[in-house]
């Protein structure tokens, strides 16, 4: 991957989590989002397409929480152009980051063959 791309994809995450921080609380007070984090950014190697992973703390809420987000893609685009230098900014997709819940279920398992051993040993 280009150094370039790397770049690009930190200082996108970067600016759309002060969007998201800042922007989107006043703007859109009757919408909550709850905790959102935006744990990750790919950008496709002509630069046209961002996908952004958020990280949404309600495990109940994610959907409705996505479904707002695609809702003010645009407005965030348009914030994000104000924002960064580049010549085209990459048009946004947004995805729910289901990476924790993946941890969360390995160490689980873990967990129980841990106990299932304990109790054998006993």
């Amino acid at each position: 991957m280009s150094r370039r791309i790397d770049r690009v994809e930190h200082l996108i995450k970067q600016e759309i989590s002060l969007i998201f921080l800042y922007k989107l609380q006043d703007k859109f007070q009757d919408t909550t989002f709850g905790f959102i984090t935006i744990t990750s950014v790919k950008v496709s190697p002509d630069l046209k397409t961002a996908k952004i992973y958020l990280s949404v703390f309600e495990k109940e809420k994610r959907e409705f929480v996505l479904e707002k987000v695609k809702g003010v893609a645009g407005y965030i685009r348009t914030e994000l152009a104000s924002r960064i230098r580049i010549k085209f900014v990459p048009e946004l997709k947004f995805f729910i980051d289901d990476t924790l819940d993946y941890v969360e279920k390995i160490e689980g398992l873990i967990k129980k063959i841990h106990e299932d051993d304990n109790k054998r040993n006993d």
